[in-house]
């Protein structure tokens, strides 16, 4: 699980599998069609990814962006990105929402689902639109009815369900549901073949570190280190996932490491993968990184997208048993530090999404490096939808091929 501190409890995996409209689906774990045999460690068995990787699909024309008009920030944001990145002015979908990071499911429906369904049927958009791109201040979050109730999510992966809604085939509300992109590394993404939209949130702080994700996906470039820290060297399912990620990765392009410490102040970083503040040897927020234009981040880490609030200077890592270490609700690493120090685009969580349906490090750092866009990368190693799930960046960006 993701946080070992809170509970040892573990979810009994995918309920849900969502398929192509018209089609039958059944309730089965996603499956990853990849090959494997042993792997350096005596008694360790990992993944190796040996398929070949699909080209980076999409253009600037297949992306939607949702700006919350309640918003000067949002507004903003959208205003600059399209003009960045050339987005079509029928791509900007504006709409008035609560401005707050959790919203009720009525409020989802009314406020967010509802404007963007229309916004993409009335513009012939349901097919073309493959990115779904919202900004700050569009709500983060879907309160749970209840306690265990298994409705609660992030707004961007319900809005990533939201494809077989559109063709008249609504999505069960109970989570996590199957992912038909998860692991899918040869295949290019598109619509029907793939029903669900990629979703990624422009967000920080502030303006100015959104306008800085904007500008350094558009000089991205295939350099850099790819830094995989391990919390151990034992033989945790999450570590060996890090483990055959540098496995795939070339190796004079890995700073590797599964000893007890936490590495800090690497220069001309492109990925960063690690269990955050679940390492329990880390103490300090800012890693002293150097971060390339492109640069990406994952943890393991169940909280990191809780809020884009951003917490006082002198706030730093806390642990669970003192509340008084805690920053909106929990003592977790932040998905916005990253952003706000210096990288492109990094996963979270809104809330405990499971270890199982974290972004794994092996599918994407791989597809990144690879060439695949940012989008396609992040969701490619997420086998959820309608799940806890945000990834924060500009859907386009990409190294290129190596």
């Amino acid at each position: 699980m993701v946080i070992p501190e809170k509970s040892q409890g573990h979810n009994e995996g995918i309920v849900t599998a969502i398929g192509a409209p018209g089609e039958k689906t059944g309730g089965a774990r996603a499956a990853a069609a990849t090959m494997s045999f042993m792997c350096g460690k005596a008694a360790c068995c990992v993944w190796v990814l040996i398929a070949a990787y699909g080209a980076a699909g999409g253009r600037p024309e297949n992306v939607l962006v949702v700006v919350n008009e309640a918003s000067a920030t949002s507004r903003a944001i959208g205003d600059y990105y399209i003009q960045r990145r050339g987005i079509p002015l029928e791509n900007i979908c504006r709409a008035a929402m609560p401005a707050t990071e959790t919203i009720s499911r009525a409020e989802y429906d009314a406020a967010v689902a509802r404007p963007i369904g229309e916004c993409l049927k009335s513009r012939g958009l349901v097919e073309k639109i493959l990115y779904i791109v919202t900004t700050s201040d569009v709500p983060l979050r879907i309160a749970a009815s209840g306690d265990h109730a298994g409705d609660g999510a992030s707004v961007d992966s319900e809005l990533a369900a939201f494809y077989t809604d559109l063709h008249g085939h609504p999505h069960p509300l109970r989570g996590p549901l199957v992912n038909p992109f998860f692991a899918q590394r040869s295949s290019t993404f598109g619509h029907p073949d793939f029903p669900v939209y990629l979703v990624t949130r422009l967000t920080g702080y502030d303006f100015p570190d959104v306008r800085g994700i904007i500008d350094r996906a558009l000089s991205a470039k295939n350099r850099g280190k790819f830094v995989i820290d391990l919390k151990s060297s034992d033989d945790a399912e999450g570590n060996n996932w890090l483990r055959t990620a540098a496995i795939a990765l070339p190796s004079d392009r890995v700073v590797f490491d599964e000893s007890d410490r936490v590495l800090s102040g690497v220069k001309e970083v492109i990925a960063y993968a690690s269990w955050g503040s679940n390492d329990p040897h880390r103490r300090q927020r800012d890693l002293g990184f150097q971060w390339l234009p492109g640069a990406i981040v994952s943890e393991f880490v169940s909280t990191n997208g809780r809020t884009f609030k951003r917490p006082p200077d002198t706030w730093t890592l806390g642990n669970w048993g003192d509340r008084t270490t805690w920053f909106a609700g929990a003592p977790q690493s932040l998905t916005a530090d990253y952003i706000h120090q210096g990288a492109t685009g990094a996963s979270g969580h809104v809330d405990e999404p499971w270890l199982q349906f974290t972004p794994r490090p092996d599918y994407l750092l791989p597809a990144y490096y690879h060439g695949r866009n940012l989008a396609e990368s992040y969701w490619l190693s997420i086998p959820a939808v309608s799940w806890q799930n945000i990834v924060v960046g500009d859907p386009l960006c990409s190294l290129g091929k190596p």
